[in-house]
């Protein structure tokens, strides 16, 4: 089950053996059932997800009762509300799993020890930050500058792989059209 984080952790940085163990004993292996919740929202996010297996994605719940998609993870991404995780305040956000997974978690209150017991951490979590708020970027200027069709051909270029894994309503939702609008646009692209 580690074998996905060892891999994610080299490509950033280097460790030594006993580091690696060391980082190991503060994730903790968690499985979730397609559908299942990591995180229901108003709920305070107290840990960080890192997928090794399935999907997960999170969003937020209208008024009305319809979601708004924010982000998917597969294997090899990480998936917390990052603003609850860090003020504790509760979350906007719901996390669900969209597949079968097999999740480590890393709890709030293991992160300032592991920064501690390895340092090299520390340089891991700030490339981790830089590349989440960059995406969040360049979605903000998508969602606000692009048109509906331009925002699909962006997401097939980038992610059109997903397609095979996420339901079609819920990329409608992620790139903020509906889901007619989305079926439409595929049309028109292919």
């Amino acid at each position: 089950m580690f074998s996905e984080l060892e891999k994610n952790l080299g490509q950033h940085i280097a460790l030594t053996a006993d580091e690696l163990d060391r980082v190991k004993r503060h994730f903790v292996p968690k499985k979730l059932r397609r559908k299942q919740l990591l995180l229901e929202q108003g709920d305070v996010c107290t840990r960080m997800a890192f997928v090794t297996k399935g999907a997960l994605f999170s969003y937020s719940t209208t008024e009305k009762g319809s979601i708004n998609v924010v982000q998917f993870a597969f294997e090899s991404w990480w998936m917390a509300d990052l603003y609850s995780f860090f003020t504790q305040e509760p979350s906007k956000l719901t996390i669900e799993a969209l597949e079968d997974c097999e999740l480590l978690l890393l709890k709030a209150d293991r992160l300032e020890p592991l920064l501690v017991e390895v340092p090299a951490m520390e340089s891991y979590l700030r490339i981790l930050y830089q590349n989440a708020y960059v995406a969040l970027q360049r979605r903000m200027e998508e969602t606000i500058g692009l048109a509906a069709e331009q925002r699909y051909t962006r997401f097939m270029e980038r992610d059109g792989h997903l397609l095979l894994r996420v339901p079609q309503h819920l990329i409608a939702s992620y790139l903020g059209v509906t889901p007619e609008t989305l079926s439409r646009i595929r049309k028109q692209v292919s």
